[in-house]
């Protein structure tokens, strides 16, 4: 029974090494050629593994963008669960534009890669909707944040949470993918200033309190 569960972990082990190889292979392989130009069978040549094996981590390159593309993401969304507990409007504002800073400098140390995902999103279906979960979840928790502010007596409540959380994350969307495209002619923190001051001067104006109950 001992010899047996070694040979199933080995086994296990070489299989997590193997999808570890894949998904590193298709990372560099996709940053070099782009989304549509690269192949799995270049990925699975550098990985240096066999095709069977590989078809059974992955049915295809799409599969491979979409686990690339969840852990750049998972970068992004350790910026938007940042501890959110403002006891004054000053600090709400301090905390949104600390996270608008680190979320639009995330997207240029990830250039590359993001690069390959808004070409990927353009072409694949199954790329695009992963991208729109994604997109959901942060604007869930954004949301989640809205009703933190309103309920203690932070931010406006006559407006819809969940509207603002996605205005909210568009805009920070946009200036997004004009930073991986190189388009942004203006500097981060410029960026980073005006959109914190457009979004907490309309959503943190008029509020009852300037503290938390």
């Amino acid at each position: 029974m001992k010899k047996e569960m070694n040979r199933l972990s080995s086994r296990k082990l070489r299989s997590i090494e193997t999808k570890h190889r894949l998904l590193n292979a298709g990372r560099d392989i996709f940053i070099k050629y782009g989304f549509q130009k690269a192949t799995i069978s270049q990925m699975i040549k550098q990985a240096q593994t066999g095709y069977g094996t590989a078809y059974v981590h992955f049915k295809n390159k799409d599969d491979i963008l979409i686990v690339l593309m969840e852990d750049v993401m998972n970068k992004f969304y350790d910026i938007a669960e940042l501890p959110f507990e403002p006891k004054t409007k000053q600090e709400a504002y301090d905390l949104i534009k600390n996270q608008v800073r680190l979320f639009l400098k995330m997207a240029r140390n990830e250039q590359s890669m993001m690069q390959v995902i808004e070409e990927a999103i353009r072409v694949s279906a199954d790329v695009y909707h992963k991208w729109r979960s994604i997109r959901e979840r942060f604007i869930q928790r954004i949301a989640q944040d809205i009703a933190c502010s309103q309920k203690n007596g932070l931010a406006r409540t006559d407006v819809d949470r969940d509207l603002v959380a996605r205005g909210w994350f568009f805009a920070n969307e946009m200036y997004l993918w004009e930073i991986v495209r190189n388009e942004n002619t203006s500097s981060i923190e410029d960026v980073v200033h005006n959109l914190t001051e457009i979004y907490t001067s309309g959503l943190y104006a008029g509020s009852d309190s300037e503290n938390c109950v």
